[in-house]
């Protein structure tokens, strides 16, 4: 990270693409992927770390990007919502959701299915009690959390075909 006047030069990998950005020292994670790459995937919501909406993968674990200060990120991998699908073709994970109804309004689907992704990552095939421990710290505010528990145990089944 270099200093240029009052902004912050930041070299990161974003979604496997190498980038340089700007940033002034105050700015979140969450503020660089959506203002500074568009990356809007990632939702702005609480701001304070407890709503699980700005979910991402820094350098192989979830943080709320709300939290994370985008020097923080320096010389990191960062993986966002966009950065899971191939080929615009929906992950197993994230057709799991659709399937399941766990995709109500929409708004915390980006934080969750990150959040589930990094669960299955760890627990290959966890437990309905393990899924709903692994996502507690992702908030739906249509109550969605049955279909969201659902849609992480479709998707550990289906990853054993």
């Amino acid at each position: 990270m270099t200093r240029r006047g009052e902004a912050v030069l930041i070299q990161l990998t974003v979604n496997g693409r190498p980038r340089v950005l700007e940033a002034s020292p105050q700015q979140s994670l969450l503020g660089l992927l959506r203002d500074a790459l568009g990356l809007t995937g990632t939702k702005s919501c609480c701001l304070v770390g407890e709503c699980g909406a700005c979910t991402v993968s820094l350098d192989g674990r979830i943080v709320d990007s709300c939290l994370v200060l985008a020097g923080e990120a320096d010389g990191a991998d960062v993986v966002t919502i966009e950065g899971l699908a191939a080929n615009d073709a929906p992950t197993p994970l994230q057709r799991a959701f659709l399937e399941k109804g766990a995709a109500q309004c929409g708004y915390c689907t980006p934080g969750q299915v990150m959040a589930a992704r990094d669960l299955l990552e760890r627990t290959p095939h966890p437990t309905a009690g393990q899924v709903q421990e692994g996502m507690s710290g992702n908030l739906c505010r249509c109550g969605c959390y049955y279909q969201i528990t659902d849609a992480v145990l479709a998707a550990a089944a289906a990853s054993d075909r």
